[in-house]
C-alpha cells in the first residue's frame, strides 16, 4: 500500500471528505495544517516537485475509503462495510480502527486458507498461524506491523467476534484506559479542565507557562484528584511539560468548540453543519440564480475593483461583470450579461447588500418578471453556491494576474513586507514592484476567458452524482438541458430597462411646460399636465427621455429638450402646443358637444327643486325655548313696534259721514273673494301658485272661460322655472309634493 501521496492523487482517488481537484486538495492541506505536522510531509523526488503527504494526514473516512479500495484482497467489501456500519466504529480512533482492520485482514487470509487446503477448521487455523509466523501469509506489511504475533486461540476469539457482529471488540487502543484520566483532566472535579479551556479561549496566544501561573493562580499549589476506587488524594501541581501536553491534546479534542468561541467566521467555514442539500430542489436550468460580489484580490492601474458572480445552481455555470464600485448599476449590467448568454431567470438570491436592495434593482428585477429572495444577514451560508465559487475564482485566477494582492490579511502583510524592502533598494515604484498593469477592461477580459473557457469546462464535483448528465461540466450540463428557456427577443427592450432614471426615483408630474429633469424642460405635448410619469433617460442622448405610466406597464411617449438636443426652441415650442391643441380637441370634442345640450339654469332648477320637495317632507318636532333679550336687543325692537293709536278725529258732518260710508261700501263689494274659492294657506307660497296654475289649466281644458289677467298670469308662470320644477316633482310624487 502506498503511504506517500501527491495532491494529484488524492484528488484523482475522490475521498470522501476530500476535493476532487488538485487545487482543492492543495487549499485543503493549507487549511488543515497538514505542512505544520513535522514528519507527515515531504518534498516530492520526481520531476516537477510538490509535496507529498503521508496516509495518516488524510481524515478516517478517507484513509478507511482508500485501504479498502487499493488492497480488496486484505480486507472483503463485505466485511468492511460491515464493520464500518457499527456504532461504536465511529468514534473509534484511527489507530484502534487500524489494529481491527489489520485483524480482520488476517482472518480473511484464515478463510482462503480453509477453502483452499480442504482441512478442518482447526488444522486450518494451525497452518494458518505457522505460515504467519514464517512470512508465508499473503498480508500488507501494515497488517504485520499491527499484528506482531498470531495464535489459533487469537484466531478463534477473533472469527467469533466478527461472527456475532462484534468487530469493535477486535480495536486495540490500549490508551483508552487512562485517557481523560490524567491530573489535570480530573482534578478539582474537572474543575482545572473547564478553567485551563476557559483561558486558552478568552486568550489563544497563552503559553503553557501563562496558563500554569494563571492555575496556581486560582487552584494553588496542590490539587485535588480522586483516584480508583473513590480515593482522595492531594497531588502537586504538574510541571510545564504536563500542562503544555495537556494543552495540546484539549486543542485537538476540543478544537470545534474553541473554534465556535475564538473564531466564528472560520467555525462557520469548516465546521457548521451545512448539509441542506439546496441543489437537490432544483430541477430545472436557470431555476434559481446566487449573485454576490467580492473585491479582486488584484490591483488594477485605476484601483482596485470589485467583481459581481452570478451562478446558476442546476448547471453550475459562471458570469462575471468587473465594476469600478459597488453599486446598482454593475447589478443590472451582471443580470444583463447573464440573460443575453442563458435566458430569463426565475428566481435570483443575493444578500441584503445596498446593491442588490437598491430601487433600480428591484425595479430591474420586477420589471423582467424574476422573484428576488434574499438571504439573511450575516448568513452566507444561505446563498453557499455562489459563495464557493467566488472563492475559487479569487483562488485559481487571482494568482495569475499582474498586480496581485493576496488573499488574506497575511498575505497582504508579506507583500507590504516586499514593497518595503524594494522601496530600500530604491525602487519608488510601486506599480513596478506589484507588477501592475492591468486596466479595468483587461480584467474582465480575463474573467470572461476564465469563466468560459477554464471553469466551464472542468469536471465539477457538484455534478458528479447527477444521472441524468453525461458530462459533468457546467458547460456540459447546460448544453444537455432540452426544457424551454425563457429569452428576450429585442435587447433594445432590455437595454431600456437598464436605462438610469431621472433623480432618485424616477418619478416627475408633467407641468404647462413639460418635465423638469436636472433644470431642463423635456416637452412631452402627448401626456396631459399635472400626470405622474415614470421617466428613463435616453443612455446614448441625454436630450431624449422616455415616459411610462407609474407601475412601467404602459408607454406614455417621449419627451425632448430642444435645448440638449440643438432644436430651436421657439419652433420646438410651436409644435408643442400645436400637438397639445391637437391632443386637447380630440379630448373635448364630445364634451363640448354634450355640454351644449345643457341650458345654464337646468342645474339650478333641478337640484334646488329636489332640494325644496325633500324638506318639504320633514318637521322637526318642537323644542323648548326661553327668549334671549338684551338692552340693544330690546332697543332695536322698538323700531318695528306698532305706533301708537292716533288721538281721535271729530265725529264729520252728516253729508260727509254718508259720503264715506258710501264709498266703504263700494270698496268692500269690489274686494269680496269669490264663493268658490277657499285657501289652503295663508299667503302666497310656491305650493299656492303651482295649485293655482293646475286650477286654471284645468278649467281651461275644461272648456271655461277665465279672466284675462289669470290667462296672462298662467302663460308666464309656465314659462317659468318653478313651474318646471314642481312638475317634475307632481310628477313623480303627486299631491304630497304640494
Amino acid at each position: 500500500m502506498k503511504l506517500w501521496l501527491t495532491a494529484a492523487e488524492i484528488a484523482d482517488l475522490a475521498l470522501p471528505g476530500l476535493p476532487a481537484t488538485k487545487r482543492n486538495v492543495n487549499a485543503y492541506a493549507e487549511v488543515s495544517g497538514w505542512t505544520r505536522r513535522a514528519g507527515l510531509w515531504r518534498p516530492r523526488r520526481g520531476v516537477g516537485g510538490g509535496l507529498e503527504y503521508h496516509l495518516d494526514l488524510l481524515p478516517p473516512d478517507a484513509r478507511r475509503a482508500y485501504v479498502a479500495r487499493l488492497m480488496p484482497e486484505a480486507v472483503p467489501v463485505d466485511v468492511a462495510e460491515a464493520a464500518e456500519a457499527e456504532p461504536a466504529a465511529t468514534s473509534m480512533r484511527d489507530d484502534a480502527a487500524e489494529a481491527r482492520d489489520a485483524r480482520l485482514a488476517i482472518l480473511a487470509a484464515a478463510e482462503r486458507i480453509f477453502a483452499s487446503a480442504k482441512l478442518p477448521r482447526e488444522h486450518a487455523d494451525l497452518l494458518t498461524v505457522a505460515d504467519y509466523a514464517a512470512g508465508r501469509l499473503h498480508v500488507p506489511p501494515w497488517v504485520r506491523a499491527r499484528v506482531p504475533a498470531l495464535t489459533a486461540r487469537s484466531l478463534k476469539r477473533w472469527r467469533a467476534a466478527a461472527r456475532d457482529g462484534r468487530t469493535a471488540s477486535l480495536a486495540v487502543d490500549r490508551g483508552a484506559a487512562r485517557r481523560g484520566l490524567g491530573v489535570l483532566d480530573t482534578a478539582e472535579g474537572g474543575q482545572v479542565r473547564v478553567y485551563a479551556l476557559a483561558v486558552i479561549a478568552r486568550q489563544p496566544h497563552l503559553s503553557a507557562d501563562h496558563v500554569r501561573e494563571l492555575l496556581r493562580q486560582r487552584f494553588g499549589e496542590t490539587l485535588t484528584v480522586v483516584r480508583s476506587g473513590g480515593e482522595v488524594k492531594t497531588v502537586p501541581l504538574p510541571p510545564i511539560r504536563t500542562v503544555q501536553d495537556a494543552l495540546r491534546r484539549w486543542r485537538e479534542t476540543e478544537k470545534v468548540a474553541l473554534t465556535a468561541i475564538t473564531n466564528p467566521d472560520a467555525y462557520k467555514s469548516r465546521y457548521k453543519l451545512a448539509g441542506n442539500n439546496t441543489a437537490s430542489t432544483v430541477t430545472r436550468l436557470n431555476e434559481v440564480w446566487q449573485i454576490d460580489a467580492s473585491p479582486m484580490d488584484a490591483l488594477c492601474v485605476d484601483g482596485r475593483h470589485s467583481v459581481y458572480l452570478a451562478i446558476d445552481i442546476w448547471s453550475r455555470r459562471v458570469v462575471v461583470y468587473v465594476s469600478k464600485t459597488p453599486r446598482a448599476e454593475a447589478v443590472g449590467l451582471l443580470l444583463r450579461r447573464a440573460i443575453l448568454a442563458w435566458g430569463v431567470p426565475e428566481t435570483v438570491k443575493t444578500d441584503n447588500g445596498s446593491d442588490f436592495t437598491a430601487k433600480a434593482s428591484q425595479r430591474l428585477l420586477a420589471s423582467l418578471g424574476i422573484e428576488h429572495t434574499l438571504s439573511p444577514a450575516f448568513t452566507p451560508e444561505d446563498k453557499p453556491f455562489v459563495e464557493r465559487v467566488v472563492g475559487t475564482f479569487q483562488r485559481d485566477l487571482g494568482p495569475l494576474l499582474p498586480g496581485f494582492i493576496g488573499h488574506s490579511v497575511a498575505d497582504r502583510k508579506v507583500i507590504e513586507a516586499r514593497r518595503a524592502f524594494s522601496a530600500r533598494l530604491g525602487d519608488q515604484d510601486a506599480a513596478k514592484a506589484f507588477c501592475v498593469e492591468l486596466t479595468g477592461s483587461d480584467l474582465q477580459g480575463y474573467c470572461d476567458a476564465w469563466a468560459e473557457n477554464r471553469y466551464a469546462h472542468r469536471a465539477h464535483a457538484g455534478l458528479r452524482g447527477r444521472a441524468d448528465l453525461r458530462v459533468h461540466t457546467p458547460y456540459g450540463a447546460a448544453s444537455s438541458y432540452t426544457g424551454p428557456i425563457r429569452r428576450i427577443e429585442d435587447v433594445r427592450v432590455l437595454d431600456l430597462l437598464l436605462a438610469p432614471v431621472a433623480g432618485k426615483d424616477g418619478v416627475r408630474t408633467v407641468g404647462k411646460q413639460g418635465v423638469r429633469i436636472e433644470g431642463s424642460f423635456y416637452h412631452a405635448p402627448q401626456v396631459l399636465p399635472d400626470t405622474q410619469v415614470f421617466v428613463r433617460m435616453d443612455p446614448a442622448d441625454m436630450g431624449r427621455a422616455y415616459l411610462f405610466a407609474l407601475d412601467g406597464g404602459e408607454y406614455l411617449g417621449e419627451a425632448l429638450c430642444p435645448e440638449i438636443l440643438g432644436i430651436d426652441p421657439a419652433e420646438a415650442v410651436a409644435l408643442a402646443k400645436e400637438a397639445r391643441k391637437s391632443l386637447i380637441d380630440e379630448r373635448t370634442a364630445e364634451i363640448r358637444r354634450e355640454a351644449k345640450s345643457i341650458k345654464p339654469r337646468d342645474f339650478a332648477d333641478v337640484i334646488l327643486g329636489r332640494a325644496n320637495t325633500a324638506a318639504s317632507k320633514v318637521v322637526a318636532f318642537p323644542r323648548p325655548s326661553d327668549v334671549h333679550s338684551t338692552p340693544q336687543l330690546t332697543a332695536a325692537a322698538e323700531v318695528f313696534a306698532e305706533p301708537p293709536a292716533p288721538a281721535a278725529r271729530p265725529p264729520l258732518p252728516a253729508a260727509e259721514a254718508a259720503l264715506q260710508a258710501e264709498i266703504e261700501a263700494d270698496l268692500a263689494g269690489a274686494a269680496a273673494p269669490r264663493p268658490n274659492v277657499q285657501p289652503l294657506r295663508r299667503g302666497d307660497t310656491p305650493q299656492l301658485r303651482f295649485r293655482r296654475a293646475l286650477d286654471l289649466r284645468a278649467r281651461l281644458e275644461r272648456g271655461e272661460e277665465i279672466e284675462t289677467a289669470d290667462a296672462l298670469w298662467l302663460g308666464g308662470y309656465e314659462a317659468g322655472p318653478e313651474f318646471r320644477s314642481f312638475q317634475d316633482l307632481y310628477a313623480d310624487f303627486g299631491e304630497a309634493a304640494l
